[in-house]
């Protein structure tokens, strides 16, 4: 695209040359620990803003930005489809199918209701009427309220991720693609993947985060950006795939409601287990039976590897640990648990946030450049949602307000560059609004009171 019209350079007293090349548009200032980002001069007549990251922040933020008609470009590393942690896994010829991150959401906040309204008349999403509840060591299962609806995506959760922008018209996809260096030149962000090119942009949305994240800002220009998701904590969590050919024991006291998912209780290593086949594909009593079975973060810490290359004794000793959990939980004597004929395990390395800014978006308007993702309110689709389209109203707001008038009072546009970070409460394996137990209510209250 063509560039904007050049800006005019500022003097210093000092004057260096640029580790950017000469041409460059932007004023830089030491800050922290790396220098910050200062673009000064208007936006291009049509500009285009880069997403690093599909999951749900990102592609429902580039969704609200097209609305307002905003082109962008999302960036995204999976190899099987966009949606981050909304990932499902098809094994042919059976097929075997699992949810192997998140399991399913709840709504109670109006925007996010709107949203998913419109999935379910397209019939992306359903209502998962099935029993889940609290299954305590021993096999003292208790069913949770039907109330709130829970909801999941129709054949699992990545296909609602890919249909999200299935009708649009201003937002391109790059994948797989892993962004491994964010460079200002010439008043735009410069995109590259290993040395390879890919594009310029006006404006820059980090929507995932993590070790990747703090590696791509280190050195980016954006000091304040870098330093909040420096501050975020994730847990680790292991995800065990199981196909078994007959179904799993109930529950002594849970024979008349066969549950399809549960939150374990007093079990080391097993949080969650929750039954694809009677979940997604509504089978009763026909194989094969998939089940997702999520550790507890205390376990995947005490067991942590380098998830791109896990040890094969690590694999199994925590395959072992963790099918021996659901024995543990479903009140089964040891070894009785049938072996199940398929089984893959994955380690979510840096699977949900710990502790939040309490804030739904975060935006340097100096560096030109956002953040969006669960983490910044919660650990919830619902949250991810939230904050994509918070950052989307917010970056239109500046882009017709601030870009265009040349940059005068860049930090009434600045938002939680500065904010502290508490704990989050919630389950191992994230939020669900609506869906918290007594226990978590209190807690929750109590650090809302002392801070």
């Amino acid at each position: 695209m063509d560039n904007p019209k050049p800006n005019k350079p500022t003097r210093t007293r000092n004057p260096r040359k640029s580790s950017y090349g000469t041409s460059r548009r932007s004023i830089i200032k030491k800050s922290f620990s790396q220098e910050q980002v200062m673009f000064t001069g208007p936006l291009s007549d049509d500009p285009i803003i880069a997403i690093i990251g599909g999951g749900m922040s990102g592609l429902v933020c580039a969704l609200n930005l097209e609305k307002r008609g905003i082109r962008s470009t999302v960036f995204d590393t999976g190899l099987h489809g966009l949606g981050g942690r909304m990932g499902t896994r098809i094994i042919d010829p059976q097929p075997l199918i699992f949810d192997h991150a998140a399991q399913f959401f709840t709504v109670s906040d109006p925007q996010f209701a709107k949203l998913v309204d419109g999935w379910s008349e397209k019939g992306q999403v359903q209502r998962w009427e099935g029993t889940i509840g609290e299954l305590e060591v021993g096999g003292r299962f208790v069913p949770l309220p039907s109330s709130p609806p829970r909801y999941i995506g129709v054949n699992g959760m990545r296909p609602l991720a890919d249909s999200i922008l299935s009708q649009t018209r201003m937002i391109d996809v790059v994948r797989p693609c892993w962004i491994s260096k964010l460079e200002p030149c010439n008043g735009m962000w410069h995109l590259s993947e290993n040395g390879k090119p890919r594009g310029q942009f006006d404006a820059l949305v980090i929507a995932h985060n993590g070790k990747c994240a703090n590696r791509l800002l280190a050195s980016s220009g954006l000091p304040l950006i870098a330093r909040q998701m420096k501050r975020l904590e994730l847990s680790s969590i292991w995800a065990l795939l199981a196909a078994f050919e007959d179904p799993l024991p109930n529950p002594a006291n849970a024979v008349t409601f066969p549950f399809e998912g549960a939150f374990v209780k007093g079990v080391d290593s097993v949080s969650w287990m929750a039954n694809n086949a009677k979940k997604l594909l509504c089978s009763q009593n026909t194989g094969p039976h998939c089940w997702t079975f999520f550790s507890t973060a205390t376990f995947g810490k005490r067991n942590k590897v380098p998830q791109e290359n896990i040890p094969t004794a690590t694999a199994e000793r925590v395959k072992e640990a963790m099918l021996e959990g659901v024995e543990n939980a479903l009140g089964l004597s040891k070894s009785s648990l049938k072996r199940p004929f398929y089984t893959r395990l994955q380690l979510w390395g840096a699977a949900l946030p710990t502790n939040t800014p309490g804030i739904p978006c975060i935006f340097d308007p100096h560096g030109r450049a956002g953040i969006c993702g669960d983490w910044l309110l919660g650990s919830s689709l619902e949250a991810a949602a939230i904050s994509g389209i918070a950052l989307a109203n917010h970056a239109n707001q500046v882009i017709a307000d601030y870009f265009q008038s040349g940059g005068a009072r860049p930090d009434e546009f600045a938002v939680g560059l500065h904010n502290e970070f508490q704990p989050l409460i919630g389950h191992d394996i994230g939020q669900f609004p609506g869906l918290e137990s007594e226990e978590q209510t209190v807690m929750a209250q109590s650090i809302q009171l002392s801070t």
